[in-house]
């Protein structure tokens, strides 16, 4: 029981490796293969590696050790270079190393930091800290369930990223470089099914644009709308809200462009102060201020404040096709802004941007073949919040021992077979 577990001190179960730390000046850096951590994960990738193996890099400063926004402890892999903002242990005969991971993940350290402006935390302070300490088999039980759950994450990113990237060269191709276009010109072979190759010209314009497509501003092809912000004294507004309502603080920390919820849910009586109202799933959703550039397709109703632009997709260019737009297009949005506190992007000068529309067959079949990538991606990006939240849910009580492993074990076998 939790009762007969021990506690012991980080020290007492790891062997530390911080001497061998090497910090590397960015002008001095070389690209390379081989992940360069700091103290919340990858900074770099470069041509050298000081270790090689499974270890356990703590954050050594850096605002995330008290905002705990990122993990303060993460398992690095393989060949990799560490600077000095990352402690770098394992566990010795006597601590698993990934338990450790999560029994300081679940740890309050705020009492071991150290600084007023910027929070540190020392070698010494870390070695203080003291961490349950279940026996090794139980460590490694425990590890390997919480393990399995962000395995799955980890996987769910990675499918991603590839059906992102899939979605991006496809929109690049053709709409961007005109790929097909200049094939052709070129006298290329067809590089795509008969079917489609015949939908694009054989020419560019005297605008340098594919012929027979026309030119236009966004504006034109989606509605562009704002939010704003309910006077926040107002308890009607907000008490007991059930609408989402976004701040692009909402899209900060997005991995995939794909909002599922919001940090704040607002009343009926507070949706009715905003103009725009509560936008529908699909709009593709842009930051217009501080800092201009976070994007994410709403994939529930949602209002938003003032910091935003908002695209309705209810014209020509569906939703996938806007957010790449203004992702290739980002150069351009940001030399519109203006302002003399922070740039901002106004409706007026976003809706003035053109925008080269395709005809609508070619769009049909950017559609057909970016749309399943797109839900496979909200799919995804569904699983993995139920994984973590189950992971956030199971870690503190394995942790402590109030939750014994048959029972998580159960617990997830209940959630592979949904």
């Amino acid at each position: 029981m939790a009762g007969e577990w021990k506690t012991a001190s980080f020290g007492e179960l790891t062997t530390n490796f911080d001497s061998r730390r090497k910090p590397v000046k960015e002008p001095d850096r070389r690209p390379g293969p081989y992940p360069y951590y700091g103290a919340s994960g990858v900074v770099d990738y470069v041509d050298g590696y000081l270790f090689d193996g499974e270890y356990l890099l703590v954050a050594e400063d850096g605002e995330n050790l008290r905002t705990r926004q990122t993990p303060i402890a993460f398992i690095a892999k393989g060949k990799f270079w560490v600077n000095n903002h990352a402690h770098i242990v394992t566990g010795n005969e006597k601590a698993d190393t990934r338990f450790l991971m999560y029994a300081l993940q679940n740890a309050d350290i705020s009492g071991y930091l150290t600084g007023a402006v910027m929070p540190k935390l020392t070698q010494g302070n870390l070695n203080r800290i003291e961490l349950p300490h279940p026996p090794l088999p139980e460590q490694r039980a425990i590890a390997h369930i919480l393990g399995t759950l962000d395995d799955k994450i980890e996987l769910n990113r990675r499918r991603n990223q590839t059906l992102e990237a899939m979605s991006r060269a496809l929109f690049k191709d053709w709409f961007v470089d005109f790929g097909p276009v200049r094939a052709k010109m070129e006298g290329r072979e067809p590089y795509l099914p008969a079917d489609l190759w015949q939908l694009f010209p054989d020419r560019l314009d005297d605008e340098g644009k594919p012929e027979g497509w026309r030119r236009s501003t966004i504006g034109s092809e989606v509605t562009v709308c704002g939010g704003s912000t309910p006077s926040t004294k107002e308890p009607a507004f907000w008490e007991g809200g059930e609408h989402h309502w976004a701040t692009p603080k909402d899209l900060s920390a997005l991995k995939f462009p794909v909002l599922l919820d919001t940090e704040r849910k607002i009343t009926d009586a507070g949706i009715e102060k905003i103009s725009s109202g509560l936008l529908p799933i699909g709009t593709v959703l842009l930051s217009s201020r501080a800092p201009i550039g976070y994007l994410a397709i709403a994939e529930v109703p949602t209002a938003i404040n003032q910091g935003f632009i908002a695209m309705k997709c209810n014209g020509t260019l569906p939703n996938v096709f806007v957010l790449f737009w203004c992702r290739e297009n980002m150069d351009v949005i940001l030399g519109n802004a203006n302002g003399s506190t922070f740039q901002e992007i106004s409706k007026s000068n976003f809706r003035s941007i053109p925008v080269i529309v395709p005809p609508e067959p070619i769009l049909k079949a950017f559609r057909e073949r970016t749309g399943p990538l797109y839900r496979h991606i909200v799919e995804n990006e569904r699983e993995s919040r139920t994984l973590a939240q189950l992971r956030d849910t199971l870690l503190p009580k394995l942790i402590s021992g109030k939750l014994r492993v048959p029972d998580a074990e159960r617990i997830l076998g209940e959630v592979e077979k949904a």
